[in-house]
C-alpha cells in the first residue's frame, strides 16, 4: 500500500513537472505608465510587445522552445514608482525588463540595475529600452546591462536639421517640450545643431511645461504665435502632444510642427485636417514605408485593437525579435549571455538591416522624416487613426548616416 502511494505521488510530481515544463515561458517585465495621463501610450506599448512575442517569436518556436511573454507592471510614468516596480518585478523571478516612455524614469533603472547586479551577480537583469531618448543613457550613462532600441535624441536631431537646412522657408523657431531631461535635450540639440547649420535661423521662444498636468495648451499656443514663429520644434509624446495640436488646431496657429511623436495614439485624431501639410515627425518607420511583412501586421494589429490602440512602433517588433534571436543565438536566458548576443548584432528588420552597436548598446537603423498629408490610396496607401490623413516620406536616412559618435566609456563584467 506504501508503494503504491508513494507510486502516484511520484506519477503526479511527474505530470507537474511536464505540465510546468511544457508551459514555461521567458517572461520580460514592462515597466511603463498603465494608469495616469500617459496609460493610453503605455498600454498600446505593452499590447505591441503582446502581440510582437504572439506573432513573431511564439508562432515560430518561440524561445528555446519556450514562449515569450511581456508582463505589464504600473511605474505611473515616475521614476520613484519604476524602481518599486522593478523590485516587484526581481522578487517575482523576473531577469529581464523593458521601459521607454519616460528618459527620467530609464535613468532611475539603469541607476538601480546596475546597483542591483553589482550586488548579485548570480541574479542579474538586463534592461531592453524600446523609446527612452536622452543621449546620456548610451553616453555618460551607458551600462553594459542596458540596450536602446530607439535612436536617441540627437541623432534625431542631426536627421530633422539636416533636412531644415535646406528649407530655406524655415526663418523663426519656437521649441516647446516637456520640463524633464527629455524636454530639455531636445532644446538643446536644436539650438547647438540649427547654429552650425542654419545661422540665420532666429529662436523666437522656448516654454518648457510640466509633464503628464497641462490640460490646456492654449496660453503656450498664444505665445508662439505672438513670437511669429514660422516653425514650432517639440519632443512632447502622449498626450502633452496631442493637447498641443490640438491648441494650435484650435488657435488656427500657421507654424508648422517638426516632432518626434506625431504619429503616436491620439494625435492623428487631434490633428485631423488641420495637420495637413503643417505637421511632421521623424521614426523609424510610418504606415507607408513598403515593407514585406508589416503592412499586415499593422492591419491586423488595428483591427484587433483600435480605437484604444494603433500600431505605431516598428522598434516594438524589431526589439522583440532581436532578444528572441540573442537567446536562441546564445542557447541561454542567462542575462550576461543574451547581452553579449545582442552586442555587434546586424539584424533584417522591416525598415532595413540595424546594428547593435557594441560600444554603447545603441541601435543603429534607417529613419524617415514624413508629413501629414491627405491619404490618396497610392503614395499615401493608409490613413492614420481613420482621419483619412496618412503620412508620406520627405526625406530617408539610412543606417549609416543616422550614426553619431559615442563618449561611452563601458565598464564590463
Amino acid at each position: 500500500m506504501k508503494n503504491k502511494l508513494l507510486q502516484r505521488l511520484a506519477l503526479a510530481a511527474g505530470a507537474v513537472l511536464i505540465s510546468g515544463s511544457a508551459l514555461a515561458q521567458v517572461k520580460i517585465a514592462y515597466i511603463d505608465p498603465l494608469s495616469g495621463p500617459f496609460a493610453n501610450v503605455g498600454e498600446g506599448g505593452l499590447k505591441g510587445f503582446k502581440e510582437a512575442a504572439d506573432i513573431l517569436v511564439n508562432q515560430k518556436g518561440g524561445v528555446l522552445g519556450q514562449k515569450l511573454e511581456f508582463v505589464g507592471f504600473d511605474n505611473k510614468g515616475s521614476p520613484q514608482e519604476s524602481q518599486i516596480q522593478l523590485k516587484a518585478a526581481i522578487d517575482q523571478g523576473f531577469r529581464f525588463i523593458t521601459q521607454g516612455n519616460g528618459s527620467g524614469a530609464a535613468h532611475s533603472l539603469i541607476d538601480a540595475v546596475n546597483k542591483w547586479n553589482a550586488r548579485n551577480p548570480d541574479k542579474t537583469v538586463l534592461f531592453f529600452n524600446y523609446a527612452a531618448v536622452d543621449p546620456t543613457l548610451t553616453n555618460e550613462q551607458c551600462s553594459f546591462w542596458h540596450f536602446r532600441f530607439d535612436a536617441n535624441t540627437e541623432m534625431k536631431m542631426e536627421a530633422i536639421t539636416n533636412f531644415m537646412e535646406k528649407d530655406k522657408s524655415i526663418k523663426k523657431v519656437f521649441i516647446i517640450g516637456q520640463d524633464y531631461a527629455h524636454g530639455h535635450q531636445v532644446a538643446k540639440y536644436t539650438k547647438e545643431q540649427l547654429a552650425k547649420k542654419r545661422p540665420d535661423v532666429k529662436i523666437v521662444g522656448e516654454d518648457l511645461h510640466p509633464i503628464g498636468k497641462v490640460k490646456d495648451f492654449a496660453p503656450y499656443i498664444a505665445k508662439i504665435k505672438a513670437s511669429g514663429a514660422d516653425t514650432v520644434m517639440t519632443g512632447n509624446w502622449g498626450n502633452d502632444l496631442s493637447l498641443l495640436v490640438k491648441a494650435a488646431k484650435d488657435a488656427g496657429l500657421k507654424a508648422r510642427f517638426f516632432t518626434y511623436y506625431a504619429g503616436g495614439l491620439g494625435t492623428p485624431q487631434a490633428m485631423g485636417a488641420s495637420g495637413e501639410g503643417k505637421v511632421l515627425q521623424l521614426t523609424e518607420w510610418h504606415d507607408n514605408v513598403p515593407t514585406k511583412s508589416t503592412e499586415k501586421f499593422a492591419a491586423d494589429f488595428n483591427k484587433k485593437y483600435a480605437p484604444a490602440a494603433y500600431f505605431y512602433y516598428l522598434r516594438v517588433n524589431t526589439m522583440t525579435e532581436m532578444v528572441a534571436k540573442a537567446m536562441n543565438t546564445a542557447k541561454s536566458t542567462d542575462p550576461k549571455a543574451v547581452a553579449l548576443a545582442l552586442e555587434d548584432m546586424r539584424f533584417p528588420a522591416e525598415n532595413g538591416e540595424v546594428w547593435m552597436r557594441k560600444s554603447d548598446h545603441q541601435l543603429m537603423q534607417p529613419l524617415y522624416i514624413s508629413i501629414f498629408t491627405k491619404a490618396d490610396g497610392k503614395t499615401v496607401k493608409h490613413d492614420s487613426e481613420g482621419t483619412g490623413y496618412g503620412w508620406k516620406t520627405l526625406a530617408s536616412i539610412s543606417q549609416r548616416d543616422s550614426q553619431m559618435p559615442t563618449s561611452c566609456i563601458m565598464e564590463r563584467p
